[in-house]
């Protein structure tokens, strides 16, 4: 029987929706092959804890853990401890280095391919000097390698903050990058998701900041396997992707744009690292298998209707799009309840969310729709929308 729900309009009307049959979505029993993919995972909180603003994380390591061996039972890997797993907004250190520890384990214990964040956040807010920022840098990038994940070199607030120009950008990851040991990837976010990070790589002129991260990917070239760019900027992405060295990977951040950024423009192409993919990993996994199979006109046809939920759950303000990650993953029955750590659960509002639920419809990414439609309904009543 197919499911239906009364959702709440913009004007304070009730319609009545029939939500649709998910799509016949298969886990691929082959790795996929053609592009390399990590969906960013969120982090699961723990029901009976105190998780509100400024109080330490505390997760439900069940829950979290199972998020991550359903992405790579779909054949994705898994981009541990990002912005999308609350990195600066709710997680603290103390579970980031739990959380990336027992996720390196999993991966090994599953055969799932793992990346994960190296950033500053163990370090106070406010630091003296750029000394402290490549101490910070070097302490998190030997403990993600020590676990037996690839380190992700990600953007510090605390750089952003002491930096005066291109060179102090150069001098800090120079000295990090002469001493990671292994291959890392670089990850250069936008102001849109931080705005704490405005002006990285020494410029707000992004042509300025495109030509100090070129020369320093350049510079490293032998230790960098490849750079996530998450700027929802396509064009500058592909402009990007014609000056970097051809062995350096270009993994695209772009949660607007990923379909055409993944299937390239006949020269080059950009692999994935992206949070939207955490949200639509059946469909995201089917599309892969198409490109597997020089289907580029079958991948679109997949990957395509998944944009609309993308962007809306990206929506400005960005930072927030975590919480529509937590709600499509509570929503599919991936977790127990919604609630995040830091209380972000309250970072969107009923009106966003119920589009939310709307488009994943539309895209049949609601896998059970009595599960997400009972879920929904129970979502309105507590916020006194629906009795």
């Amino acid at each position: 029987m197919t499911a239906t729900i009364s959702l709440p309009g913009a004007d304070g009307t009730v319609e009545r929706l029939t939500l649709r049959e998910p799509a016949a979505w298969r886990r691929p029993a082959t790795s996929l092959t053609s592009r390399i993919a990590y969906a960013a995972a969120h982090v699961v909180a723990d029901p009976y804890a105190d998780n509100a603003p400024g109080r330490p994380a505390l997760l439900d390591w069940d829950a979290t853990m199972a998020v991550r061996r359903d992405l790579w039972s779909w054949g994705l890997g898994v981009a541990e401890a990002m912005d999308t797993a609350q990195r600066g907004m709710g997680l603290d250190w103390a579970a980031t280095r739990e959380l990336i520890r027992r996720s390196a384990g999993e991966a090994a214990a599953c055969g799932g391919r793992v990346v994960a964040g190296a950033a500053t956040d163990q370090a106070p807010a406010v630091l003296r000097d750029l000394d402290e920022v490549v101490a910070a840098y070097i302490e998190q990038v030997a403990f993600v390698q020590d676990c037996g994940a690839t380190a992700v070199v990600m953007a510090s607030r605390q750089l952003a903050a002491l930096a005066t120009g291109p060179d102090d950008y150069l001098h800090v990851y120079d000295r990090v990058l002469s001493q990671t040991g292994a291959p890392v990837l670089l990850h250069w976010l936008g102001d849109m998701f931080d705005p704490a990070l405005a002006g990285y790589w020494g410029s707000r002129d992004l042509d300025a900041a495109t030509k100090t991260f070129v020369s320093l990917v350049r510079t490293h070239a032998d230790v960098i396997d490849g750079v996530k760019v998450s700027l929802l900027d396509a064009d500058r992405e592909a402009g990007l992707r014609e000056l970097l060295p051809p062995t350096v990977r270009v993994y695209t951040g772009d949660d607007y744009n990923y379909p055409r950024l993944i299937q390239g423009d006949g020269r080059h192409f950009s692999h994935a690292l992206l949070g939207a993919f955490a949200a639509i990993a059946p469909a995201a996994s089917a599309a892969l298998r198409r490109l597997d199979a020089d289907d580029e006109a079958g991948f679109r046809e997949i990957l395509d209707p998944t944009v609309p939920l993308s962007r809306h759950v990206f929506a400005p303000p960005t930072q927030y799009y975590k919480t529509g990650i937590a709600f499509l993953s509570w929503l599919n029955g991936l977790q127990p309840g919604f609630t995040m750590v830091g209380g972000l659960h309250s970072g969107r509002g009923v009106p966003h969310l119920v589009r939310t639920f709307r488009l994943a419809d539309a895209a049949g990414l609601l896998l059970d729709p009595d599960l997400a439609a009972a879920r929904m309904t129970r979502y309105l009543w507590v916020a006194g929308v629906i009795a």
